[in-house]
Formats: C-alpha cells, structure tokens, sequence
C-alpha cells in the first residue's frame, strides 16, 4: 500500500492537453503538489504542462513505481499489462466502463484484475477518483482545485466507495479547517479494497483514525478479520449505505457491489467495535473526535456553559443518547463557588452565566476534569459575549495540555454557538487544543456517544489502558493540544 501514498515516481498514462480532461487535470494537480519526478504519457504529445510526454510507459526513466490511469475502458487492459512489464508496482485506474455498467466491462474489469495479479503490482480501482496525500503531496485526483477544497494534513484517513461523496468530504473538511491524513476513492474495488487499507492504516503514524463510507465489501470474512485487527489500534466510524431495497438497486449500478444486508453489517460493526454513523457530516466529526480526544470510560458527563438554555439542550440530547448528567459532589461544587461567581450554578450543569469571563470557563473545566466525578467534558463558550476574548482556545489548550501531563484522559467537545466570527475563533480549539467543535449541542452529544462506543468496546477487549497510553505518548510528544 505504501506505493500509493510514498511513491518514488509517478506516470499518469492518458495525460490530457485540454483543461478539464481528466488526465489533464490529474497531471495538474499533481504538478502542483508532488515533489517527485513526474512522467505526462501520451502518443500524441511531446510536451504536457511544461513536462515531457513519454509515448509509452514502458519509455520513462526511473523512478516510476505508481502510475495514474485515465484512458478509455477498452485500452486501459493494454496500458496496465505496460505498467506491469516496466516494474511499476501500483496503478490507480480512474476510468469508469468496467462491473458498474455490466456487459462488456465485466469481462474487462476480469482482464484487469489478471493482468495485475500477473505482475505482482496492486491497483485502486478501477471507476474511481483517485488517491490524496498532502503530506506526502500526492493529489491523484482529477478534481479543479479551483472548484474542489483540498484539506491539509490531519488525522484522519477516508475510504470511500463514492467518489463524489469523497470529494464533497474533503470540500468540506477543507472548509472547517480540518485535515485528512490518507483519502482513498476505491471505486470498483476490483483489488484493494478496505481489508487492505485497514491494515495499512493501522501502522500509519500519521493516521489517528478511519473514517469508511462503504456500499457492499465482496469477502465479508475477511473484511470482518480487518476490522477487528484494525479497532483495537485505532478507531474506526463507518457509514453504510444501501440500507434500503431502492438503496441496495443504486449501489449495484452506481459501483457494481452488492449491497447486503444492512442489519448484518450493523451487527458485524457492533462485534469488531466500529462506530456507526448515519451522515457524512456525522463520520467524519466522529472521526475527528475519536482522532483528537481519548475515548469515554463510563457514562458521565460535565457541561461547562455559559448560556443557561444550552446547558438545558444539552443536558436533554446527552440523556438521549444514553448518557448522564450526574449532579456534582459537595466538595467539588464548593470548589468552583470559589473561582465563579456568586450567581452562577456549579451543579451540573455548570453554568459560569453571562457575565464570566475566560477564568470562569477554564478555571471550571480544570475543577470538574480533575475531579474524578465525570468521565467527559462539554464545554460550551459564547464567543460573541464582552468576557469571552479571542485568546479563550490558547488558555484552554494550556488546561487541556496540563491535564493530560497529569494523566488526566477524559474527552473535552465543544458545541459552537454562534455564526461566522464564533466559528473563527472555535476552530483554534482544534488546532491548538484539540478540542473537536460540533454545530450544536446534539451534534456534540453524538460525537460523546460515538466516544463511549468505543470506550465500551476497548474495555470489553480488555484494550483501553494500553490505548490511553498510546494518547498519552501521542499528546505528550507533541500531538494535538499538547
């Protein structure tokens, strides 16, 4: 798998000189992001973007060991059998025309996949939209990035069966700020599939967590062997689609798969400790909470707020969801009646009002966090209040850092309320504290579900001692919030 995330050298057969093709636009995006040698192959081209064309594979100097497909579904058997003759060891076919469209193109996907098995190399694809990597620079994408937002670096990697939904996944990661560490569209699947990016991924250290969008997996047995080597290590979230008859019809046409049984896939991702999701929005922000934050080892949760009518919402969607909302003990509210003031409410919800100021809402959450009495945080700040400056996240994530140094592992969300400024100023919470921000109050309830999921499940498995240490190693070496 490293082949598609680290290669040496890159071929993009099919390169296009028209914009707006697809071998035009991977070649483009790729010059602008891959800082290796990079070979434009066209027959009819000697220049591409300023690079050599090559008429051939088989005519490019080293290294080339990953090669971009984006010729029509009839020629792209005869290409690949190149690839594989001139040592390349990976190929990520975007051209669509094989299974999903039956006929014809299942005998050449079956062409295809010989072809590769034959030479040893490993394929993403076929009828997808290619690989992204921006640590690594890698934009095998076919996307304008004029149009499409391309995320910077992060903890989670994406798998998606959909390659329209992968991009709208990254537009929107772009959007909030939030990076990615591998995407993989996998299309057709017709050899790598999700088995053998979940291995992968488990030992990539730039990955904190997998977020899947999946329609049908061929080898359930083995999809299901991945899943439990993979959730031990790192969490998984998955969102199933085809759940529906009509749903199951559209999968079989949109990449050829077999949809399956959606009560059999949530009961496979509840005995391997994946986490369910029902959005693509949910996913990814349950991803991105597990990837930042450790996971919940009981059911109590803190509300730190400043809004009383938040404190109330919130208090409901945690019930919801199966969570609590216990009152705090004597001691600890004695504690914050200390560093609050006189007319704000330490129970639980913890309700600093109106009037406080930074102090309040960090003063409060180091009280509660070290306490003992809950297992998770939600903090909930009005930005657009006179006491709550734009240095609120950098005094959080000097908390948040102290807390882990103490050993101190429960998990901190933050619901934003508020528009555009207060959205501003949330995202420093996740870049400087590693406090995952959330749309709402129940959106932020959700994603404390999603972590005792998963808590749950490594407690279960005898695992979460050993994956706290992991965070803590993580945090402490200079991880998100450290």
């Amino acid at each position: 798998m490293e082949v598609f995330f680290r290669p040496r050298g890159i071929a993009v057969i099919g390169a296009a000189r028209e914009p707006g093709k697809v071998g035009y636009m991977v070649l483009y995006n790729l010059k602008n992001s891959f800082r290796g040698p990079l070979y434009p192959v066209n027959p009819h081209a000697r220049e591409i973007l300023g690079l050599r064309a090559y008429p051939s594979v088989l005519d490019v100097p080293d290294p080339v060991d990953l090669a971009v497909v984006a010729v029509p579904a009839r020629v792209v058997p005869r290409v690949v059998e190149e690839a594989g003759r001139r040592g390349v060891k990976g190929v990520i076919v975007l051209s669509a025309g094989f299974r999903e469209v039956g006929g014809e193109g299942v005998r050449l996907e079956e062409e295809l996949v010989e072809i590769v098995r034959r030479y040893g190399m490993r394929m993403v694809g076929p009828n997808c939209i290619g690989v992204y990597s921006p640590s690594t620079g890698v934009n095998a994408t076919f996307f304008d990035p004029s149009r499409q937002g391309f995320p910077g670096p992060g903890p989670v990697a994406f798998l998606s069966q959909s390659g329209a939904l992968g991009a709208a996944v990254l537009d929107w990661a772009e959007m909030r700020g939030v990076g990615v560490s591998r995407f993989v569209s996998l299309g057709n699947k017709a050899d790598v599939d999700e088995a053998d990016l979940l291995a992968y991924l488990v030992g990539d250290e730039e990955t904190r967590s997998i977020a899947m969008y999946i329609e049908g997996v061929e080898d359930g047995a083995r999809f299901r062997r991945a899943l439990e080597e993979a959730t031990v290590v790192k969490p998984v979230v998955a969102l199933k689609a085809g759940r529906s008859a009509a749903g199951a019809r559209a999968a079989a046409s949109h990449t050829g798969s077999l949809a399956g049984s959606y009560r059999v896939y949530m009961a496979v991702f509840r005995q391997t400790g994946v986490v369910p999701a029902d959005t693509p929005g949910e996913m990814y922000g349950f991803a991105l909470g597990l990837a930042l934050q450790p996971p919940m080892a009981g059911d109590r949760v803190a509300i730190i707020t400043v809004g009383g009518g938040s404190g109330v919402m919130a208090s409901d969607w945690l019930s919801s969801v199966g969570l609590r909302v216990p009152e705090l003990s004597p001691g600890t509210q004695a504690r914050l009646r200390r560093v609050l003031l006189p007319f704000a409410s330490p129970r639980n919800p913890v309700d600093v009002t109106g009037s406080a100021r930074d102090e309040h809402l960090v003063e409060a959450l180091r009280i509660v966090a070290e306490s003992g009495e809950v297992d998770a945080v939600m903090l909930i700040p009005y930005f657009n209040l006179a006491g709550i400056s734009n240095e609120l996240p950098a005094k959080v994530a000097r908390v948040v850092a102290e807390l882990r140094r103490q050993g101190v592992m429960i998990p901190i969300v933050a619901p934003v309320v508020g528009g555009r400024r207060a959205w501003e100023i949330a995202r420093r919470l996740e870049r400087e504290a590693g406090v995952p921000v959330y749309g709402s109050e129940a959106e932020a309830a959700r994603a404390l579900w999603a972590l005792r999921v998963y808590g749950r499940w490594l407690q279960r498995r005898g695992a979460l001692e050993d994956y706290l240490e992991r965070y803590r190693r993580w945090v402490l070496g200079g991880g998100v919030g450290a």
